[in-house]
């Protein structure tokens, strides 16, 4: 009767109290009798046992009884008249729900391109930022704010962006975002609230391009890749009124935008279609300076978006446009319905971090140690996959792009890779058309040179068991 645990008459109840924790026993006979409901083992219109005979089996007050029962009874769990006994609320159901699906796979060897080094961000830099941003800011930084980003990270942005990327940057048309993912998506929507129905891309091009169009109700326009970047004399011949470019450093062939073709896209823009480029690594060049971004060659025409993604790391969530003014209205509202704006203590130590010219220093580091992880896997390629050419007209960015030899049965090497532990992704996955060479985008920026190494060596393993092709 006064145990700790002990079965109650009526329903098969175990309810078990820890006396010596810091729970008071009333929320303890909740928690219990809530979870039992939930789970089906109480079901609707089953009968309780009365708040004396409960309290008595468990050896508490009938008080303690009474209030659980009462809180229970406000939430919708438990019904109780008087004169009746109390019962199970009809209304609950106890669902078994399946466990969610992860979208998130780990490999050993992860060669999926987009991940920098992680175990290379600069920590104790950043936690210097964080605090020198807080102890800098107004006293209403942490309130709500501009939603186009607090003005210190908007100036620093700006500041850095005309300075290294060559772009004409306002701070007052700088709106931050939570990554380019959340940028490219309002910019989407604002368009389609402007009537256009669709948007062009480049093919093969990053496959989030594709799917983020498509998610705000835009039909989506491939326009075709080659060694000169994308195809602008293919794209006049569409009718899409807006493009999403990568210039600097194409994903996925690595092709730069050659200057006749820069300068037809600023003049296919002229006065009514709109350039959207996204610059996500731009500063990771090995072979020659970095090519200037094309927003400063018409600032009403072109929004730039980049990221601390691939500059830092994924997980701040912090991204950022630079937008025509006749745009940054729109895309402030939208982004203040969106969320109010993005979380301020990251945005103050990312202000921090530039002014101090700590992300300037971070990249030249990175610079050197993503140039040897490049050759590392360019020399394991050649030692261990010989048949698998690379081509890649520059040397820039944290991926490479192999072509294999046709016929090879790419989705089968990537499940064989995965098989091995390995990671890859194929470059059918960013190719919208449905015909096209076999190939495979290899990300070496989160791997060690001997990982790197293995890796390829797992991976020419799995290509002996699918075939290499013909």
């Amino acid at each position: 009767m006064g145990s700790d645990r002990g079965p109650v008459s009526g329903p098969e109840l175990l309810i078990e109290l820890d006396r010596a924790g810091t729970l008071p026993l009333h929320e303890q006979i909740e928690r219990s009798l809530r979870e039992q409901i939930r789970a089906g083992r109480l079901s609707a219109g089953a009968r309780v046992p009365s708040t004396r005979m409960l309290a008595a089996e468990l050896g508490v007050s009938r008080g303690v009884v009474t209030e659980a029962y009462g809180q229970l009874s406000a939430e919708g769990y438990l019904t109780a008249r008087q004169g009746a006994p109390v019962r199970v609320a009809g209304g609950v159901h106890g669902v078994e729900r399946p466990p969610a699906v992860s979208l998130v796979e780990s490999f050993a060897y992860d060669f999926r391109p987009g991940v920098p080094d992680l175990a290379a961000f600069p920590t104790e830099a950043w936690v210097r930022a964080v605090r020198a941003g807080l102890r800098e800011s107004q006293l209403d930084a942490l309130g709500y704010g501009d939603p186009r980003g607090t003005p210190s990270l908007r100036e620093a942005l700006a500041d850095y962006l005309r300075r290294v990327r060559g772009c004409d940057a306002d701070p007052e048309h700088v709106l931050v975002s939570a990554g380019f993912m959340q940028a490219l998506s309002l910019l989407c929507r604002a368009l389609r609230l402007r009537g256009v129905e669709s948007v062009a891309v480049e093919d093969p091009g990053w496959h989030v391009h594709r799917l983020i169009v498509e998610e705000a109700g835009l039909e989506v326009v491939p326009i075709p890749v080659d060694d000169a970047g994308i195809d602008v004399a293919e794209l006049a011949r569409s009718d899409a009124p807006a493009v999403v470019v990568t210039p600097a450093n194409q994903f996925p062939t690595s092709a730069v935008l050659s200057p006749q073709r820069r300068a037809a896209l600023v003049e296919w823009a002229g006065d009514e279609r709109l350039v959207v480029e996204d610059d996500y690594d731009s500063e990771y060049r090995y072979d020659r300076v970095a090519v200037g971004a094309l927003q400063g060659l018409a600032p009403e025409r072109i929004v730039h978006i980049g990221s601390a993604s691939k500059r830092l790391a994924p997980g701040l969530r912090l991204g950022w446009m630079l937008l025509p003014s006749w745009l940054t209205w729109e895309l402030t509202a939208s982004k203040t319905i969106e969320d109010g704006g993005c979380e301020v203590v990251g945005q103050l130590a990312l202000a921090s971090f530039l002014a101090r010219g700590e992300l300037d220093r971070h990249v030249r580091r990175m610079r050197l140690r993503y140039a040897a992880r490049r050759r590392a896997l360019l020399r394991a390629l050649g030692r261990w996959l010989p048949e698998v050419a690379h081509t890649a007209p520059g040397e820039a960015g944290l991926f490479l792009l192999a072509r294999l030899p046709p016929g090879a049965d790419e989705a089968g090497l990537a499940r064989a890779a995965a098989a091995r532990g390995v990671g890859v992704d194929g470059l059918s996955l960013h190719r919208f058309r449905a015909v096209g060479e076999p190939g495979l985008v290899l990300g070496y920026g989160g791997l060690a040179e001997p990982s790197i190494e293995r890796g390829v060596q797992l991976l020419a393993a799995a290509l002996g068991e699918v075939g290499a092709g013909t």
